[in-house]
């Protein structure tokens, strides 16, 4: 499938939108959102999809920062991934994540950067503020979000302007190392649950956590109906915590009134 210029540059205006309202606090920096947005230009939607929830389970554990470490960035399997499993024949949502990881990591790299380039705009803008020029403030202030986008669109548009180069370096690769690629992108989302499951999970969930188990592996049942399953036990605790947090009310009112 040969990209064209205009789908190259709707692609890289949606990943600049995508990528500068990481900014914004409206979480489009996902790679399910962004997968989307591809699937959209190119007209395959559910091959688009795929790969977005794909990435998205993986991104679940290794997609979040633990302590110090940064994360690889959800442009990598969102737009290059989406990208190498639309247009290249013989590429899975599976192989296209594994080899996008090289690509996310290498964008994080990048934000790294800008971010460090704009470390100091706190300041700069308090002293545009004080010496009252506001034209300067204000461009202090959004420049930060005008190179995000500026650097989304490149990405973007690179990615899906390049895509006919590194589809020729894809059909370089031999059938069983795309064979492994696939097997290993599909560990990825386990493992990254897996890692999110050891953080979060505890001791007094784990029955849960396997009933989830039990329900999917033997019982085949779907991810909405797990979900489902989950939202009763979930819905059923907050009402027994709130009967118990009355009763402890009352009878604390109760002790009180008998002292009084």
């Amino acid at each position: 499938m040969e990209i064209t210029i205009i789908q190259a540059l709707l692609i890289g205006l949606w990943t600049a939108f995508c990528y500068s309202g990481m900014l914004w606090g409206i979480f489009t920096n996902r790679a399910i959102v962004l997968s989307f947005g591809v699937g959209v230009v190119l007209g395959d939607i559910p091959t688009a999809l795929s790969c977005g929830a794909v990435a998205e389970l993986a991104f679940m554990g290794f997609g979040v920062g633990a302590g110090g470490t940064v994360p690889p960035n959800p442009i990598g399997p969102g737009i290059i991934g989406t990208l190498m499993a639309i247009t290249m024949d013989g590429v899975t949502p599976e192989s296209a994540l594994a080899m996008s990881i090289p690509f996310a990591v290498a964008i994080q790299f990048l934000q790294t950067a800008i971010y460090t380039v704009r470390a100091g705009a706190q300041e700069a803008a308090t002293h545009a503020l004080e010496h009252q020029d506001f034209r300067r403030f204000r461009l202090t202030s959004n420049l930060t979000v005008i190179l995000f986008a500026v650097v989304g669109f490149l990405l973007g548009f690179l990615g899906a302007f390049s895509m006919d180069t590194l589809s020729s370096l894809v059909a370089l690769v031999p059938q069983w190392l795309l064979n492994g690629l696939s097997v290993a992108g599909g560990m990825l989302p386990a493992i990254g649950f897996a890692m999110i499951m050891s953080v979060m999970l505890k001791k007094e969930l784990i029955p849960f956590a396997i009933l989830g188990y039990v329900l999917a592996a033997y019982l085949q049942l779907p991810v909405i109906g797990i979900a489902l399953v989950g939202a009763v036990f979930a819905i059923k605790h907050y009402n027994d915590s709130e009967k118990k947090q009355v009763v402890t009310t009352t009878a604390q009112g109760g002790e009180q009134d008998d002292w009084i």
